[in-house]
């Protein structure tokens, strides 16, 4: 492994031992000095040199001088020799990974001989912090009070803003006094030059809110009308951060792995950013809504329309909903249409899960590329789906698309496990009619390590556009009404058995937890439109980056020592 160029090395005291501290651009290392031979038996051997430990400069929080009662410190320390050699200290506030995706800040203190030496240790690593572009210093930051068990401001009051005084972030803060307040201050009076993100302390209906009026107010500001469905819609630059509190944390448990509010802030401070593809939903040349996470018909829609009527049991109403649905087991005819991904790097059975530095994400069809351009010129010229565009026509359990594998605690792989954030695709599954006892095999999978896909009734495409038209206003024949196309519990069954419609058989579309007035859509894939306070899922192995023995290797030349 190569060698990094030590900045600054000095022999302190941390705790009660002497330990030698390195600094390069990209490690803080420190390793117990070695202790002197030990002789025993005649023979005389070196003990073996103390572990090194070590911290990523890029998740260094903050470096301060430690403050200390000298009366109390020296009288713990009394007799103890170290401490009256060195009297000075300062402060590394650090990143320290817990399990399960967890992000905690960790504090290690250095004593120093002189204030010089404590001086020249706070400043190096200041002038490293500094060359840190990326990291936030002023952000706007919304607070749903009402959201999840109203314990946002608790949060954050408590949980987050102690973490961004202590890494210097000034926060405009706002607490939301009704619906969409957040999106509508953000569409036409937020200052957005004066601020390197936008944050918000909410579940993921808040998010919603924040990334409709961001994505709103950038297509204002540059002439882009939004309701054009094939509008080349413009990225966003500032980044959001989600700080979860609400009763669903489904993106932030995509994005870093866990719905923790302190592992949130810390990826926020560090300055993360991950790119995220948006869905643009809609109908006709109005646009319905965005969507970054989930939009499902039938089942899926069911569920939500029915636990809307219970929503004073709170999450315990989307159980009750489930299992209402499943029971009755309702199906939906209708046309898919959809434009396939042909140059994509995966599949949405490939088992490639999407994590930190996904090569698939970064993997971005270039202008020559024949085959996007080939499925562009195809899009264009086609408006009835006859050619360039896949067509299913059917009966339908359920419609789901899925701009990331959707994991969250009760389905650990989510609804589509190989998803991906930023690759700009969605993965479009289709099940079909079929047995009740079919679907809850379907369903069951999505809580296991089986492949939720092999069915014959399943099918899954990865697509970069898609289209719905449900089945309008076509009378039936006695023969298909035999058959029952919706074994409805949510409206009155049609008693006249010659002059039936389907209209009252429509489902509804489930928008990232709301619901769509229309059921005829047409979505696009908008690649990377939004980022993120994130980094994706880490790999346990993406937890180690450079080795900080590298720091002990003997120098060519004498290092700036601060002894």
């Amino acid at each position: 492994m190569e060698k990094q160029q030590r900045l600054l090395s000095s022999k302190l005291f941390q705790k009660s031992r002497q330990v030698e501290v390195a600094l390069s651009r990209s490690v803080l290392a420190w390793r117990e000095v070695e202790k002197s031979r030990k002789r025993g038996s005649g023979f005389s051997n070196s003990s073996e040199t103390a572990r090194s430990h070590g911290v990523q400069v890029c998740e260094i929080l903050s470096v301060h001088k430690t403050e200390e009662d000298h009366r109390s410190t020296r009288s713990k320390n009394r007799g103890n020799q170290h401490f009256l050699q060195y009297p000075h200290a300062f402060t590394v506030s650090y990143v320290r990974r817990t399990g399960q995706h967890q992000w905690r800040c960790s504090d290690i203190t250095f004593h120093c001989a002189s204030q010089g030496v404590c001086d020249q240790w706070i400043e190096a690593i200041n002038e490293q912090l500094s060359l840190l572009t990326n990291r936030p210093k002023s952000l706007l930051v919304y607070i749903n009070p009402y959201g999840g068990k109203r314990r946002g401001k608790r949060i954050y009051e408590q949980k987050v803003a102690p973490l961004f005084r202590r890494a210097c972030i000034s926060a405009d803060v706002i607490v939301t006094e009704y619906a969409n307040h957040a999106r509508d201050h953000l569409k036409t009076e937020a200052n957005l030059d004066k601020y390197d993100g936008v944050v918000c302390v909410g579940g993921d209906g808040m998010f919603s809110e924040i990334l409709h009026g961001l994505v709103a107010r950038t297509q204002a500001d540059h002439g882009v009308d939004q309701n054009q469905p094939d509008a080349e819609l413009v990225p966003c630059f500032l980044r959001i951060g989600i700080i979860p509190a609400g009763s669903t944390d489904c993106i932030c448990f995509a994005t870093i792995g866990t719905s923790d509010p302190v592992s949130s802030a810390l990826h926020i401070i560090v300055g993360d950013s991950q790119p995220m593809d948006v869905c643009s939903v809609h109908h006709d040349d109005i646009l319905l809504r965005y969507s970054v996470s989930l939009l499902g018909y039938g089942f899926y829609g069911d569920v939500l329309t029915d636990s809307e009527r219970k929503r004073w049991l709170g999450p315990a109403r989307y159980d009750l909903s489930g299992v209402k649905t499943f029971l009755s087991h309702n199906y939906y005819e209708g046309t898919v249409s959809f434009l396939p991904a042909e140059d994509t790097m995966g599949h949405p059975r490939d088992k490639l899960r999407c994590r930190s530095g996904c090569r698939v994400c970064q993997h971005k069809p270039s202008s020559e590329d024949g085959e996007w351009e080939m499925s562009e010129e195809k899009e264009k010229f086609t408006k009835d789906g006859s050619s360039g565009w896949s067509v299913i026509h059917g009966k339908f359990i359920a419609i789901n698309a899925a701009n990331m594998s959707c994991a969250c605690p009760r389905s650990p792989k989510g609804l589509s496990p190989s998803a991906h954030l930023a690759d700009g695709t969605a993965d479009l599954i289709i099940v079909r009619k079929c047995s009740r006892l079919d679907f809850f095999r379907h369903l069951l999978r999505h809580t296991n390590k089986d492949d939720q896909f092999d069915h014959p009734f399943v099918e899954v495409h990865r697509v970069r556009k898609f289209r719905f038209q449900p089945r309008h206003q076509e009378l039936v024949s006695l023969e298909d009404l035999s058959e029952t196309p919706k074994k409805t519990g949510f409206s009155p069954m049609c008693t006249a058995r010659t002059t039936c419609s389907y209209s009252a058989s429509h489902s509804s579309w489930n928008c990232d937890g709301e619901i769509l007035p229309h059921a005829a859509i047409q979505v696009s894939v908008q690649c990377q439109l939004i980022r993120l306070f994130a980094r994706g899922i880490e790999e346990q192995q993406q937890c180690v980056f450079e080795d900080p023995c590298t720091l002990w290797a003997p120098e060519p030349s004498k290092p700036h020592s601060a002894d």
